[in-house]
């Protein structure tokens, strides 16, 4: 099992979102070196989301990969803000993948407070901070899972500003 890090802003599809909707399609991702890593994403695999953009920007929970990737069609729709002229049906370039909320943090983790932590030095997250999709060590991930803790399920709550979802 591999792990990673996938970047949301919470008023366009925050973690609450997903913990609404069980698992939703992260679709959206427009940058090769992060659709790549999402190519390389397996079922089974568990992501720390991160709310990305947002004042303060950090971990806020976990999810999972549900679905291995497959074509992106929001690419091919004009009305789409992740449209993409030069991709289509038999010039596929963008890809996406299902998640799964699996937990809210107890604890949201600001990026400054993950930067301070030395145990966490040489995240990708702190060198390349505009890659939306990025492997994690899998000590940095159970550090950063612990660190977060988990919120007892009768205390969840919470949804993003906009019921639809496309991320990034």
């Amino acid at each position: 099992m591999a792990h990673w890090l996938v970047k949301s802003e919470p008023d366009v599809f925050g973690i609450g979102e997903l913990q609404r909707r069980g698992t939703a399609p992260w679709d959206g991702v427009r940058n090769y070196q992060a659709r790549n890593f999402l190519r390389a994403m397996a079922v089974g695999d568990r992501c720390i989301f991160y709310h990305s953009n947002a004042e303060p920007s950090g971990a806020a929970g976990i999810c999972t990969v549900a679905r291995a990737h497959y074509t992106d069609h929001t690419a091919w729709d004009p009305a789409s803000p992740y449209h993409d002229p030069k991709d289509g049906p038999k010039v596929q370039r963008w890809s996406m993948v299902d998640m799964r909320f699996e937990l809210v943090f107890a604890r949201f983790l600001p990026l400054a407070e993950l930067r301070a932590v030395p145990e966490l030095a040489g995240m990708l997250l702190f060198s390349a901070s505009r890659l939306s999709v990025q492997p994690v060590e899998a000590g940095h991930f159970a550090f950063i899972e612990a660190m977060g803790g988990r919120r007892p399920a009768a205390t969840r709550s919470g949804s993003s500003r906009r019921a639809s979802g496309t991320k990034r």
